[in-house]
């Protein structure tokens, strides 16, 4: 029996385990679904997208959404140990200080920006360094000219008091290698005698007896057909993320109550809020084909991959989103509602297409999204991925699809400035 049990061992998982274990009295046990991958895409930046649908995705796409013509939308998420920090972009970008002043007035005590700077100052002078790309493109450098050109005002800090403006991203790198939670916290904390991690054990259900958490069934692949137990004497922590944690409390009887009669889950606590209110930043973009500029389309070579892997230096440490511009459709908007994300490559089929021709991706993000959806268990079979239905541009009042309509206005206009033009 271990004092504290955490299920998910992604960027919060990783982090808590790491700090909790710095009390040497205190016993904890990580559990993770997936590997410790040592896949070369996992270290390679620009190769992130090569780990969509591999081992360490979980392979989620969303349930089919009424208003983007019923197409299904790959939902990456990691299942290995540092979670979707293993597979993400590296971009270190916190949003603005005005969310999390909103989070707070909503009631998250320990929320607002100035304690959570706090946190964030923090872990960049330990284990979450905040880098300059190495070898940023040419056309990222267009980009920022250009949009810089129709009155968005630059920005050196993407991070600062107000991110509004065009800008460089900042990546988590070392060495134009990936660095996540998993070399910043997790391996030095695994030193610690007083942490043990699991990896490859799918967590199956939250164990409840008298109303209380006492610990979490779990299955190895070693022997699916039956569950272990691991026993908390404190508390147990689910930290699998916006998708995995109502989804493992739902499997545990504790959610809504019709999905879960209907899946022949028993009701173990009737909660409507598991699994609702789910808002994801959807993104829709314009590609363009470029003349004479060669792209992150033939970086994969094997000069390149020789001089990333002898020097970190070459178009292989790009982490393909290397500038963005963060920008407020209304004036009086507390915090920006729009980002243009710039790429100097085609992005296509959502990261699944190799590409084959030299171009640009200019997506449009939207950062206050009003649509609200769901997650949902489809079975009790916790091997059976839940259906996610974000329920894209369907808010009441229209405003997300007049946003990405504006935002995509405006991404035409920075496209057609000297020097992208």
């Amino acid at each position: 029996m271990h004092d504290i049990v955490i299920v998910g061992a992604g960027t919060a998982g990783c982090v808590l385990a790491s700090r909790l274990t710095e009390n040497p009295d205190l016993s904890v046990l990580l559990i993770e679904a997936g590997p410790h991958s040592r896949k070369l895409e996992t270290r390679i930046p620009a190769a992130f997208s090569k780990l969509y649908r591999s081992a360490v995705d979980w392979g989620d796409s969303t349930v089919p959404q009424l208003e983007l013509d019923g197409r299904e939308i790959v939902f990456p998420r990691g299942r290995a140990l540092g979670g979707s920090a293993v597979i993400n972009a590296m971009m270190v970008l916190r949003g603005h200080p005005a969310d999390y002043d909103a989070w707070a007035a909503d009631g998250c005590p320990g929320w607002s920006w100035v304690e959570a700077e706090r946190a964030f100052r923090r872990s960049a002078q330990d284990g979450f360094p905040r880098t300059d790309l190495r070898g940023r493109h040419a056309l990222t450098e267009a980009f920022v000219h250009a949009a810089h050109s129709t009155g968005i005002p630059l920005n050196n800090d993407l991070n600062g008091a107000d991110n509004a403006g065009v800008g460089f991203v900042p990546v988590s790198q070392r060495n134009g290698r990936r660095f996540s939670v998993v070399d910043g916290y997790l391996r030095p904390a695994r030193r610690r005698p007083n942490l043990t991690v699991v990896t490859g054990a799918l967590v199956t259900r939250v164990l409840v007896e008298r109303g209380r958490a006492r610990g979490v069934a779990y299955r190895l692949p070693s022997d699916a057909s039956r569950d272990e137990e691991a026993l908390a004497e404190r508390e147990v922590v689910l930290s699998c993320g916006a998708i995995g944690t109502p989804h493992l409390l739902q499997l545990s009887g504790i959610g809504p109550r019709e999905p879960l009669e209907r899946a022949g889950v028993e009701v173990v606590r009737e909660l409507d809020g598991v699994g609702a209110n789910l808002r994801d930043h959807l993104a829709g973009g314009i590609f363009a084909l470029t003349r004479g500029a060669d792209t992150l389309a033939s970086a994969e070579s094997f000069r390149n991959l020789l001089t990333w892997a002898l020097f970190g230096r070459g178009p292989l440490t790009s982490n393909v989103g290397e500038a963005a511009a963060f920008v407020r459709t209304r004036a009086h908007l507390a915090a920006p509602d729009l980002e243009l994300l710039f790429a100097p490559v085609l992005f296509e089929e959502e990261g699944l297409k190799q590409p084959t021709e030299d171009g640009l991706t200019l997506a449009v993000v939207l950062l206050q999204p009003k649509s609200s959806g769901t997650v949902t268990l489809r079975s009790s079979d916790p091997l059976e991925l839940p259906a996610i239905d974000p329920r894209y541009l369907t808010d009441p009042g229209g405003e997300d699809v007049r946003t990405l309509l504006q935002g995509l206005r405006l991404a035409r206009r920075v496209l057609a400035q000297e020097p992208l033009a």
